[in-house]
């Protein structure tokens, strides 16, 4: 896939844009910080239709807005290592200040999830994961060196997806 935009949203979190091959569906790959640095030679690499959005970001709401912006066929959250589901959850309540110079509360209570990609493996915590599950929307957590690999198979899977 082709890297064709980069911006920031009001939040402060960074946003690129991959498109691949017309048609297809759109997805939403999204990473903290401290583990987004391979992430554009990941997508890169993806042979696929269809637009990915990589969302960089520091907390739940940026995520959720990301995900409600780009209306993705699924997510994929990447964290240290793959969790094939993770419990219901608290993340207690805070009051961002300084992201983006725009101040926001975030916190609650979210749902168990299971990951759409059926795999085994362990489960555990993950409040991306909850978030999204939250939102309605298919999720899938790994560790960043199997992004591509990630996103690859889940459009094997999808009709119109490769």
């Amino acid at each position: 896939m082709q890297h064709t935009r980069t911006w920031s949203d009001v939040y402060g979190s960074a946003l690129a844009l991959f498109e691949g091959r017309a048609g297809g569906h759109a997805w939403l790959v999204a990473a903290p910080p401290s583990l987004a640095g391979g992430l554009a030679g990941e997508l890169a690499g993806v042979d696929g239709k269809g637009r990915v959005t990589l969302v960089v970001h520091d907390g739940l709401t940026p995520l959720l807005a990301a995900l409600r912006e780009a209306d993705p066929r699924g997510v994929i959250v990447v964290a240290p290592s793959a969790l094939s589901g993770g419990p219901a959850l608290s993340v207690p309540e805070r009051v961002v200040a300084d992201a983006g110079g725009v101040e926001y509360r975030e916190g609650g209570e979210f749902p168990a999830w299971t990951g759409a990609d059926g795999a085994g493996g362990p489960a555990g915590e993950s409040a991306a994961a909850s978030a999204v599950a939250q939102a309605g929307a298919a999720v899938v957590v790994v560790g960043p060196e199997n992004v591509a690999e990630a996103l690859s198979a889940w459009m094997d899977r999808t009709p119109h997806g490769r």
